[in-house]
């Protein structure tokens, strides 16, 4: 297969569409077993917290370093010129987007803290609008992100689960975490030809992760409690992440970041799903089928555009 032939297939629709899903559904069965994890390691405080997910980044990208050998027959290694723009991908897409994610999760219910990360795919456009030359904001990405937006609300729509007011230690730690990440999804498209999609998430993801088990360290935190079941769990969470960010990296190369950001609408729903097949938690009610319906009908509005030509990248800033 040639090479523009390859480029075609990872440009399909219904390709991009199945991978995307894919890595929302993987990140989906983050939120379950992060909660197996608190209990089976004994994780509690944010220190704790944020070194777990210290391990698994860390974990996650020497799995990806070792398939990314493997897959591409050479030892991976970044050009000089692309340590700076990776590391700032580590530091954007898994440290500050976890640490701000973990210490606002604290302080803020979950269904709150769903909703206003799930706006990560409205942030990534609007970024896009601003830092890609090639892509700007239309009516039907408006639309398209204000259904799927509405569809995270109606999953989330239970009494008590909002809780009250606005706190800057939860929400705003949340909303940052949010802003944070939406932009990552920008700058990973701006380096994605400086380096393999293999290379660019094994390094950013080892970066990320050390600079996570530091800071984790750093506030006293303490993971304990390793036996085989939270051993694999580990393992499991590790290479999720391997695979949804490795697949994620190669749809940002080679397509527009609105096509792609407007799928994370689904991850909340993919986690309450899986919480329900592996917490045993209650999935099967009115609001999640609405929900479904309306991100469906925002992904598919999204995905309607006319076809224009698409720059891969913007240069390495």
């Amino acid at each position: 297969m040639t090479g523009k032939n390859q480029t075609e297939k990872k440009q399909n629709p219904a390709v991009v569409c199945a991978l995307a899903l894919l890595c929302c559904a993987l990140w989906g069965s983050a939120f379950p077993c992060i909660k197996l994890g608190y209990a089976w390691l004994d994780v509690e405080g944010t220190g704790s917290q944020i070194l777990f997910a210290g391990y698994r980044f860390f974990l996650s990208g020497i799995f990806t370093f070792i398939i990314g050998c493997v897959v591409e027959r050479r030892f991976l290694t970044l050009r000089s010129d692309s340590l700076w723009p990776v590391f700032r991908q580590g530091l954007l897409q898994t440290t500050l987007q976890y640490v701000f994610f973990y210490i606002g999760l604290a302080h803020a219910t979950g269904a709150k803290s769903s909703i206003i990360n799930a706006s990560q795919g409205f942030v990534a456009i609007i970024a896009s609008h601003f830092m890609l030359r090639s892509e700007k904001m239309t009516w039907k990405k408006a639309a398209g992100c204000i259904l799927g937006f509405a569809g995270v609300v109606a999953v989330n729509l239970s009494p008590g689960a909002w809780g009250t007011g606005f706190s800057a230690a939860g929400e705003g730690m949340i909303l940052i975490c949010t802003v944070v990440y939406g932009i990552s999804m920008v700058t990973l498209k701006m380096i994605s030809d400086a380096e393999s999609p293999m290379t660019i998430t094994a390094y950013q993801t080892l970066m990320g992760g050390v600079l996570l088990v530091v800071i984790g360290m750093a506030m006293g935190g303490n993971v304990t409690g390793f036996e085989m079941k939270s051993v694999l769990l580990l393992i499991y969470m590790a290479i999720l992440s391997t695979a949804a960010f490795s697949i994620w990296t190669i749809l940002m190369k080679y397509n527009p970041v609105g096509k792609v950001a407007v799928y994370t609408f689904t991850i909340p729903i993919f986690g309450v799903a899986l919480s329900g097949v592996i917490l045993g938690e209650k999935i099967f009610e009115f609001k999640n089928l609405i929900a479904l319906l309306l991100v469906s009908a925002g992904i598919v509005i999204v995905n309607k555009q006319e076809k224009t030509a698409s720059s891969t990248q913007g240069g390495i800033p």
